[in-house]
């Protein structure tokens, strides 16, 4: 199948990528285009200003969260949903051949780009460079002979006089222009520690700066050469990813049993409502996760824990994802209706899969802020440094999400710690306010299984301790030690770990499966 596309890379950050790739899906749409935006690697925050940009979903693309067999799929997916895209613009992450600490290259850009065929634009910062930037260029086109740089863009252009220097630079090495933009500060989007302002936080300016960056783009960029050059492309060998198929890969559980599958309702009865939370506190998650829960047989919907005071109608099950809480924790302490509802919907035992600033929701008080307090005295604070990196994992305990055993990849990133950091089992966890890049465990495919109740180390954990709380992940830490993380509780898993569940098979049809049971045994009415 083929469908043109260009990859937007650079030597390192803060070239300018997410402006130019954010800029020419805009500026592309503008012409009439349906355009298909991408990022490689775990960030949350680009993809939003990408559909911002495009007008469809911003979908990631990571070689460690989903595996290498389902990146081509799952751009093929997005490329052709809701309709099929006139182009696919792929944003990159870091410098083009950055990628995991351990394993040299894999999940960077170069090695997507590789894995989907397609034609790199090489985004140059041009301040403080003349001549010399062409042996930046020739390195970087030399460097691996599988990646297939197209043209560069350079980025903060001072005069007419410097453009015309990198010009001559670039055609000494035959590497054509795309576009020059020069220097503007009102194209910088707003940062902050964990990087860009979501554009869900900053709406009506979120939506100008996209504009802005869309016209600066097409008046600096050739997007007929840029369109020529995605077209050149080849087909690519794969099926695109369905989400019905992936519901129904269900692996085996450690004692080689199936998983559950949901169950189909009766005639007439409703299918289980899983309330996915979102709006400026919760703006994190990866678009097939809700593609997945409709797949798996549920019905998806949305809640704003700052303003909704009560869940959807009919809520199953919840789903809290990843965003700045803490940066929301007034609102959301004030909406005291929706915490108390959230706790009696706890009580129940009913399903929540809270992922990082999920589990900040969760715990007791969040700094001085109260909170859901579901997880018995766990507490969360920020932490002056960031906790970051990908993570190889094991299931410590049987949950809504996985099987005991169950391996899992999954990524970081943090400036919050709970106290304690997991239920149950040692006072494991990363060191509170330390920068851990975790150690590989092996190859080991998501999904996998290890022996029940054990540790990728052969430490055994219980399934259930401390008052009916057990760590939710366990994995090695830099050092080789034995980390415990997160909580497993009732229907309750928190954790910090980001997972993406087109990489974790059974995760979802076995969350709505516990929904389904839930919803029909009734367990839901005190709830309210």
């Amino acid at each position: 199948m083929r469908i043109p596309r260009v990859v937007v890379a650079a030597p390192a950050s803060g070239a300018g990528k997410t402006s130019v790739a954010t800029g020419l899906l805009a500026a592309l749409r503008a012409r009439g285009l349906a355009v298909s935006p991408h990022k490689v690697g775990p960030d949350y925050i680009d993809p939003g200003y990408h559909a911002l940009a495009a007008g469809r979903p911003g979908r990631n693309l990571d070689p460690w969260l989903v595996g290498e067999r389902r990146v081509a799929p799952l751009f093929l997916h997005g490329a052709l949903t809701p309709r099929r895209a006139d182009v696919a613009v792929i944003e990159g992450v870091m410098g083009l051949f950055d990628g995991h600490a351990t394993r040299a290259g894999f999940g960077s850009t170069a090695h997507v780009a590789t894995l989907l065929a397609a034609p790199v634009v090489l985004v140059v910062d041009a301040r403080s460079v003349g001549r010399s930037v062409a042996a930046t260029v020739h390195g970087f086109r030399s460097f691996d002979p599988a990646v297939r740089i197209g043209g560069v863009v350079f980025n903060h252009v001072g005069t007419e006089r410097h453009a015309e220097i990198l010009r001559a630079a670039m055609a000494e090495i035959g590497v054509p222009v795309l576009g020059l933009l020069g220097r503007r500060d009102s194209l910088a989007t707003p940062s902050r520690h964990l990087g860009l302002v979501p554009a869900a936080e900053r709406a009506a300016p979120a939506r100008a700066a996209v504009a802005e960056l869309g016209a600066a783009v097409a008046a600096a960029l050739d997007l007929d050469a840029l369109l020529a050059l995605a077209a050149t492309a080849p087909d690519l060998p794969a099926e695109p990813w369905d989400p019905r198929a992936a519901a129904a890969e269900i692996p085996g559980t450690a004692a080689g049993a199936a998983m559950p599958r949901p169950a189909e309702p009766r005639p007439g009865a409703r299918r289980p409502v899983v309330a996915v939370a979102g709006g400026p506190a919760f703006p994190f998650g990866y678009a097939e996760t809700p593609e997945l829960l409709a797949a798996a047989g549920a019905e998806v919907a949305r809640f704003d824990p700052t303003a909704d005071e009560a869940l959807p109608d009919g809520t199953s099950a919840l789903v809290i994802g990843g965003g700045f809480p803490q940066l929301h924790a007034g609102a959301l302490a004030a909406n005291a209706a929706l915490r108390a509802r959230v706790r009696a919907f706890a009580a129940t035992g009913a399903p929540i899969a809270a992922e990082c600033a999920g589990l900040l929701y969760l715990s007791r008080a969040l700094d001085d802020a109260p909170m859901c307090g579901v997880l018995g005295e766990v507490t969360a604070a920020m932490t002056p440094r960031l906790t970051l990196g990908y993570r190889e994992a094991v299931a410590a305990t049987d949950s809504v999400l996985a099987a005991r055993g169950t391996r899992a990849r999954g990524h970081e990133f943090h400036r919050t710690a709970t106290s304690p950091p997991a239920g149950g089992g040692p006072a494991g966890g990363a060191p509170l306010g330390t920068v851990s890049g975790g150690t590989a465990l092996g190859d080991m495919t998501p999904g996998d299984t290890v022996p029940p109740g054990t540790s990728p180390g052969g430490t055994t954990w219980p399934g259930t301790v401390s008052g009916g709380t057990a760590p939710a992940w366990t994995w090695r830490g830099p050092a080789g030690d034995e980390v415990a993380e997160g909580f497993v509780r009732g229907g309750i898993h928190a954790s910090y770990l980001h997972t993406h569940w087109a990489g974790l098979p059974g995760a979802a049809a076995r969350f709505v499966a516990a929904a389904g049971a839930a919803q029909e045994n009734g367990a839901l009415r005190a709830a309210g």
